[in-house]
């Protein structure tokens, strides 16, 4: 497991968790919230994004554009054409979600649609007619609970001792 890059505590925490609800939260709100410096807080957001551990980005809701049919989608990628498959993967823009399987030739894929008719043509046309990709399952997702953009760490992640991060 690799060693975390960097500390995290109280007020890392409360920026996350404020960011998390809404990245356009302005800085000023974000130190009446905390107690802290509207100045520390906008250092603390420098060094979260410059470190890696937060992106601030807009995330788009893929039923505001029709998109209301989701499936994961499992495929075998001949090792031979690894590299060229990936990169065709990654150029359809039916995929919002690409991830190896540890330990074998897997590929997971979660694409989104408008309708049933545009997942079977995906699933029939423009996946199989992919070198080197074969299906080896795939599932209907009616509704999605939690993506990925809804994750946090759990409260153990942040060092959160009394009076720990106001004042850097």
């Amino acid at each position: 497991m690799p060693a975390r890059k960097t500390s995290l505590d109280r007020l890392d925490y409360q920026i996350l968790q404020t960011l998390h609800q809404d990245a356009r939260t302005p800085a000023a709100d974000i130190a009446r919230m905390t107690g802290a410096n509207e100045r520390t807080i906008r250092k603390r957001i420098e060094r979260l994004v410059a470190e890696g551990v937060v992106r601030l980005t807009a995330i788009l809701e893929p039923a505001a554009f029709g998109y209301l049919t989701a499936a994961d989608i499992f495929l075998e990628v001949e090792p031979a054409r690894e590299e060229q498959a990936i990169q065709a993967l990654m150029e359809l823009p039916e995929v919002t979600y690409l991830a190896y399987g540890q330990g074998s030739n897997q590929v997971s894929i979660e694409a989104r649609f408008k309708d049933n008719d545009a997942l079977r043509t995906f699933l029939r046309h423009r996946l199989a007619g992919l070198p080197g990709v074969k299906i080896t399952g795939y599932t209907y997702v009616p509704r999605i609970l939690r993506n990925i953009n809804e994750w946090m760490p759990p409260l153990e992640e942040f060092n959160l001792a009394e009076g720990n991060g106001c004042n850097d």
